[in-house]
Formats: C-alpha cells, structure tokens, sequence
C-alpha cells in the first residue's frame, strides 16, 4: 500500500475515537458490510465462471429478480452480517419479507437494507455493477433484553434517519463511497492488501454541470416538466440553456451516480405515466434514501421531483420512488419546472431536430 493511504478500518476507528463513549460496534458493522462486498467483487469478476441466469425459487421473489448473481450477492450480504451481533434484521430487494436476525444469534441496534446487486442486468455485457446500502437504527424494544421481533414497520423510517448510507461499485476498480452524515468519502479496493484505502477524501458535487443521465427511450412516458427539461437540455447552445449538454445512461445506478460525485451531472429516473399503481421506478428504502443521502452530503440535491427524497416516510419496505438528483442547481430547475407544470414553450414530442427518422420533413 503506498505510504500515506489510510485503510477503512483506521477511518472507522479514527470516526469512533470522535465519539467518546462509543461502543464500537457501528465501526464494526461498517467493516463487516466492507468484507461482504469484497466478497462480491470477487464472484461479480469471475462473470460467467460463476453464471449469471436463473434464479431458485422465482416464484417468492419480486418481479425484478431474475438472475443468480442476484441470489449469490444476496446470499453473501447475509450470511456475512446476520451473525455478527449488530443487527436486528435485514431487508433486500432479493427477500420478500423482513429477514430478523434468527434468535440463534445476538441482535443488535441497527438495521440494514440493501441491493446487493444494483445493475445486474448489466452483468451479461460486462458493464459496471454495484451494490447499494442504508444502516438504520433498530428500536430498543427490538434488540433489548427481552425483545421482541422485528418487523417490516421497524424499517418504515424516512432517509433522513439513516446512520450510514454507502454503495461498493465494481468497475475497473472496486470503489466504495461512505456517508455517516459528515460528507462523502470514497475508498479504493487495494488487492495486494486486501483492504479498502482512502482514496476520495470529501467528494463534492459541483453546483453547476452540462451533463445529465436519462433513458431517453421512455420519453413518450414522461410528465410535462421533465420532457420540457431534457428538451431545454437538447436544444443546446440554440436554446434558453445557452450551452450544450452532453446525455449519457449506464442503466446502473451506483455508476452513474459515482460519475456525478466525480464530474457533476444529474439523474433523472423520474415519475411516469406506466402503471399508476408503481409510479416510481427505484426502490426507496434501499436504493433512492441511501443514494440521496450520498449526494446530498456531498453538495447535491435529491428530489422525487415533488419532495426531497430525505423526507420521504415509506409505507412498504419495498415501496418505488422517482428519482431526481445530482448537481444541486439543475435539481433545483427541475423541481420549479415540477411546480409550474403548465409554464413553458409548446414543444414537439421528438427528442431530436426538425427533421430526423421520428418525425416527417414539413412537420
């Protein structure tokens, strides 16, 4: 390890002696959820060596789940931490219900929600991978002497009441971004040492960007503020931006985001007009609360376009929210454009100029 590079283990110590009185077992949880993920590196790189189709027991499982990678990740997330006396229970987008610790093992004060693999329809085109995690506080009627069980309700807090949020990606290198609430820190995974090094101390998110982060191919679906927008954004030094955007889509949240706490920009997942019963795309208690409080430690802003994303108390654990976020001056534009929904110039429907393959010449 070059000298001078501090491990997460020294950070999490270091965090703790800031705390007097601290028990240490939230250091820990973090670097047990740090082992977890390394493991996970290592199963996502070897790709097709491990397989990545066909997921047991379909039946029980959300409809987004479809690949063995996902129950392998998941698998691992759990068995790595249920044991480790820290939490309570756990909560995953691969589990249908709450999953308590079993009454085998002691049960501890947190909570711990978790993708434990965001983007893994990107596993077959060896594209970038990651997963997502949010640490919650149990209640003490749960992991008190004697508790009770935990349940789906202990999770029902909004993002604001997160004690840690952090997502590992897996990309050329394995990266893992941290918040305790006091800014954004990102870490590189060192393989000589096997540890994750401080290598992003304080991300920032710049206020201003060109950039942002859309599937354009659901446009025909989009509200009127967030077409209005990305058409502003088209428009390019031609329109009332005044500049040019570049787009871009990984169909990876933890990618894109990581380029936004790097480079700026901003995502839009946003509300649509597919089935009213799901108007939201991204999971809120284990994707959208943890990414937004990620950004917003870092600068950003996150919005469902109507509300900030912190504020949003769930009422099912595996409740789906727009989401909007990233560069806090665009977040802020497209929160206006959300209150005035009718303002603004009338505007074609097509993404692209006068004349393109989408719309016929003279139109």
């Amino acid at each position: 390890m070059p000298e001078g590079l501090k491990t997460l283990t020294r950070y999490t110590i270091e965090e703790e002696h800031r705390h007097p009185g601290s028990s240490g077992e939230f250091s820990a949880l973090v670097n047990v959820v740090a082992t977890a993920t390394k493991i996970i590196a290592n199963q996502v790189t070897r790709g097709a060596i491990v397989g990545s189709l066909g997921a047991a027991e379909p039946d029980n499982l959300p409809p987004t789940v479809h690949r063995k990678l996902d129950a392998i990740t998941n698998d691992i997330m759990v068995s790595e931490t249920q044991w480790t006396g820290h939490l309570s229970a756990l909560l995953s987008e691969q589990m249908s219900e709450v999953h308590p610790v079993p009454d085998t093992h002691r049960r501890g004060k947190y909570l711990l929600a978790f993708d434990p693999l965001d983007g893994s329809s990107n596993i077959d085109v060896n594209l970038p991978v990651g997963t997502i995690f949010s640490i919650l506080r149990a209640p003490e009627r749960v992991w008190g002497r004697p508790g009770r069980e935990p349940t789906a309700a202990d999770f029902l807090q909004a993002g604001a009441e997160q004690v840690c949020a952090g997502f590992t990606l897996y990309g050329p290198a394995t990266m893992l971004v941290l918040t305790t609430g006091r800014g954004v820190d990102g870490f590189t995974l060192d393989r000589e040492i096997g540890a994750f090094v401080l290598t992003h101390p304080r991300m920032r998110i710049p206020e201003d960007t060109s950039g942002f982060a859309i599937n354009a191919a659901n446009e025909r679906f989009w509200e009127r503020p967030v077409r209005r927008y990305v058409h502003e954004c088209l428009d390019g030094v031609d329109g009332p931006r005044g500049r040019d955007f570049n787009m871009r889509w990984v169909a990876s949240l933890v990618a894109d985001t990581f380029h936004i706490l790097t480079r700026g920009g901003v995502y839009l997942y946003p509300h649509d007009t597919r089935p009213p019963a799901r108007p939201g795309r991204v999971a809120l208690l284990y994707g959208a609360s943890p990414i937004a409080f990620i950004v917003e430690q870092a600068g950003g802003a996150a919005t469902t376009g109507n509300e900030r994303v912190l504020q949003v108390t769930p009422d099912d654990v595996h409740q789906r929210v727009p989401l909007i976020f990233g560069s806090r001056n665009e977040v802020e534009r497209i929160e206006r454009y959300h209150q005035e929904p009718d303002e603004g110039p009338s505007f074609d429907s097509s993404l692209f100029g006068n004349r393109s393959l989408f719309r016929p010449a003279g139109r």
